[in-house]
């Protein structure tokens, strides 16, 4: 085998591995990629059915019922249209009625089912997803951005 063909052949193989390399790395991002979703987007099934994505917005108030045990259910709203949520484990501290929250889960059927919640840390925060959603739906009433 002639010299060129020799250098050709290791350039081919060398962009096959970085291509498949390339490839390999996307796929990984592309699984692990969770969106942001608001109550009116469910509400107009723009949500992934078989994917697991994030819920943001407010919890309404006197929708929390705690009495299935370690299982706590709660409704979100942007104000506009609300999701029912259910959610097993320990909710943090700052977890009430009225505050914003982001919940990452799944939708199974009508029901969006959390497997972890986070709330605001303080009375100036509000995730930045979760003003976003309502900004959008009209019914931000806050001074952030």
């Amino acid at each position: 085998m002639k010299r060129k063909h020799k250098r050709l052949t290791f350039v081919i193989i060398a962009l096959l591995l970085l291509g498949g390399a390339a490839a390999l790395v996307l796929s990984a991002f592309e699984e692990n990629i969770v969106f942001f979703m608001s109550p009116t987007d469910v509400a107009a099934d723009k949500v992934p059915h078989d994917r697991r994505f994030r819920l943001g917005g407010l919890v309404e108030e006197g929708s929390v019922d705690r009495s299935a045990g370690k299982t706590v259910t709660f409704r979100i709203t942007d104000l506009s249209n609300s999701v029912n949520v259910s959610y097993t484990g320990i909710l943090p501290d700052l977890f009430r009625e009225g505050q914003g929250v982001v919940s990452e889960g799944k939708m199974v059927g009508n029901l969006f089912v959390a497997d972890e919640v986070l709330a605001k840390h303080d009375e100036n925060y509000m995730p930045p997803e979760v003003a976003d959603a309502l900004k959008k739906s009209g019914q931000w009433k806050g001074n952030a951005k």
